[in-house]
C-alpha cells in the first residue's frame, strides 16, 4: 500500500498523515504530480477556498494527473472537508471557479434555517448514512464527526450522497461516485469513528 496525500499549499497535513499511520497505512505527503503513477490510494485533504484550492490545484500541476488517476487507473481517492467539494463541477468561493468535475454538482454556501445556526458550522454533528456505502462500514448510523466549513456540496444525483448531516436544513456531508469519495468532516480529528472511515477507505 503507498497512500499519497496531496500536498497543494492548503490544509493540515501532518494531522492526516498521523491518522493513516495509525491505520497502519504506508502513506506520504507530496507536491510531485508524478508520484500519483506509485501511489495505491490517494488523499486529497484542503483548509481554505475553492477558488484558491482550485488556482493552486492547476498551478502545481495537480489537475490533469488527479483525473487520470482516478479515470484512467480508477485510483481510490477521498477528498477531505476542502478536498470533498473540490471534486465537483463547479464552487461558489471566491467567485464561480471550476472544479475537478469528479462528481457532479455544485459547493454552494450554507444558508441557516434558524438563529441558533451560525456560519461557519464548526463542531460535533451526526451522520445519517445513505444506502450501504462500503466507506461507513462498522459505523453506527448517527455517529459524529467534526466538522468545519461554511460551504457545502450541492450533488445533481442523489445517488452520490451517501450521508447527510441536518445543519441548515441539510446537507451532503460524505459523497461518493465508483472509486471516488468525499467527506465534509474531518475524519483525522473524529477520532474512533473517523480512523474506522479512514481504514474502509484504504480497503478500497
Amino acid at each position: 500500500m503507498n497512500v499519497i496525500i496531496i500536498d497543494y499549499g492548503m490544509g493540515n497535513l501532518g494531522s492526516v498523515q498521523r491518522a493513516l499511520e495509525q491505520c497502519s497505512a504506508r502513506c506520504a505527503i507530496s507536491s510531485n504530480p508524478e508520484d500519483l503513477t506509485n501511489a495505491t490510494h490517494i488523499i486529497l485533504p484542503g483548509v481554505g477556498a475553492f477558488s484558491e484550492g482550485m488556482n493552486q490545484i492547476h498551478q502545481r500541476g495537480w489537475f490533469t494527473a488527479i483525473r487520470e488517476a482516478v479515470f484512467q487507473n480508477s485510483m481510490p481517492l477521498l477528498g477531505i472537508c476542502l478536498g470533498m467539494q473540490l471534486l465537483a463541477d463547479i464552487g461558489d468561493e471566491g467567485g464561480k471557479t471550476s472544479g475537478l468535475s469528479l462528481i457532479p454538482g455544485e459547493v454552494c454556501l450554507l444558508q441557516p434555517q434558524s438563529p441558533k445556526e451560525r456560519i461557519p458550522h464548526v463542531g460535533w454533528n451526526e451522520i445519517v448514512k445513505s444506502g450501504t456505502n462500503p466507506i461507513f462500514n462498522d459505523i453506527p448510523d448517527g455517529s459524529d464527526f467534526y466538522f468545519v466549513h461554511s460551504y457545502h456540496f450541492k450533488v445533481v444525483n442523489p445517488q452520490n450522497i451517501i450521508a447527510t448531516t441536518a445543519y441548515c436544513g441539510e446537507f451532503s456531508s460524505a459523497v461518493s461516485a465508483g472509486n471516488v469519495f468525499g467527506v465534509q468532516f474531518h475524519p483525522e480529528k473524529s477520532q474512533r469513528s473517523g480512523f474506522q472511515l479512514l481504514r474502509n477507505f484504504l480497503k478500497q
